[in-house]
């Protein structure tokens, strides 16, 4: 820590917010349910196993292009119990508002969270108000919580991942991350480019059914697709390697990216999967994912490795190889 201060970097999702979590919440909380660190916790319960997970969502601007705080909340939550096997049932919702929050534009956003929702097969079942002085909240805070159930052979820890296996990507990156960006700062770029903000719950439920090869699954949010790989190999017996040309970009997220200095395999999605798959399943599942229109685009972009274990490498379009690494800090803050 900076000084011994909390700075935006701590939640970032990047190499410095990994550390903080398990120097300090790890260090006191620790049990066998959380060490693992993963998007949902696999809680064993008489004759049913649970998925449990939270998120709180601080996003600026509470509308964006593609959508807004209450979509965000409902998906990032579904999301986080998909993509580790479990079929989202039910969510909570505490609200924190400001003082001098507009009615109708609150009135808007738990809408979308009530269509949201309904979308992803989920409902709302107990939640919490608090109100605070204006000044104090920058709006409004939204908490969600979910539950959600595994069905039999599913619950995806990442175990028996070997060199050999595939590594998927279910579309294009970058455009969550530019479009909180241009609703925040009014950029106008010459497209309009749009959130993914998406609930993955069916999608990925289809995917589980087509296939019994998938091995782990990760939503790209903060810290982007950079960040899913190097979690997914750190500390690891094995390392992946992806190839830059097959990485899904839009021409104008990358025209944008490329403007700014940004690295698209840095910036949050919140409606693109990771997956790792045996090699025998992965053309089946890519054709799966593509007759959603979530992901249309997906596509093999790399494998996993026996050499260089605990690393990712990419292999750049000139043909080199790098090491990817996570962000350290924060790229954009209040993105999620």
């Amino acid at each position: 820590m900076s000084e011994g201060i909390v700075t935006l970097n701590h939640g970032a999702g990047g190499t410095i917010m990994r550390k903080f979590v398990r120097d300090l919440f790890l260090r006191h909380f620790d049990n066998a349910y959380l060490r693992n660190l993963s998007d949902a916790a696999m809680l064993e319960m008489p004759g049913r196993r649970l998925a449990f997970t939270t998120d709180s969502y601080v996003v600026q601007p509470l509308e964006f292009p593609g959508g807004d705080v209450g979509k965000l909340a409902v998906c990032g939550t579904v999301n986080d119990l998909a993509v580790m096997g479990a079929k989202p049932l039910f969510l909570s919702a505490g609200f924190i508002l400001e003082e001098g929050l507009s009615l109708d534009l609150l009135g808007r956003l738990i809408g979308s969270m009530a269509k949201t929702a309904q979308a992803a097969g989920v409902e709302i079942v107990t939640g919490d108000t608090k109100v605070v002085s204006h000044g104090e909240c920058d709006g409004l805070f939204i908490n969600t919580s979910g539950i959600g159930i595994y069905p039999a052979g599913h619950g995806l820890s990442g175990q028996g991942i070997i060199p050999g296996d595939v590594i998927l990507l279910s579309g294009t990156i970058g455009e969550h991350g530019l479009a909180v960006l241009s609703g925040r700062n009014g950029l106008n770029f010459e497209t309009q480019i749009e959130s993914d903000c998406a609930p993955l719950s069916e999608m990925i439920g289809e995917v589980l059914l087509e296939s019994s090869g998938v091995k782990w699954m990760r939503d790209a949010t903060r810290g982007g697709v950079a960040a899913v790989l190097t979690e997914l190999c750190e500390q690891k017996p094995y390392g992946a390697i992806v190839r830059e040309a097959s990485i899904p970009v839009r021409p104008d997220v990358n025209a944008v990216c490329e403007l700014l200095g940004f690295d698209p395999l840095h910036l949050a999605n919140e409606g693109k999967v990771v997956i790792v798959i045996e090699r025998k399943d992965a053309d089946r599942v890519v054709h799966c994912l593509q007759r959603h229109a979530m992901g249309k685009n997906a596509v093999q972009i790399g494998e996993i490795t026996a050499e260089a274990a605990g690393h990712v490498r990419i292999q750049t379009a000139s043909g080199g190889v790098r090491r990817l690494q996570r962000p350290a800090g924060e790229l954009l803050p209040r993105i999620c």
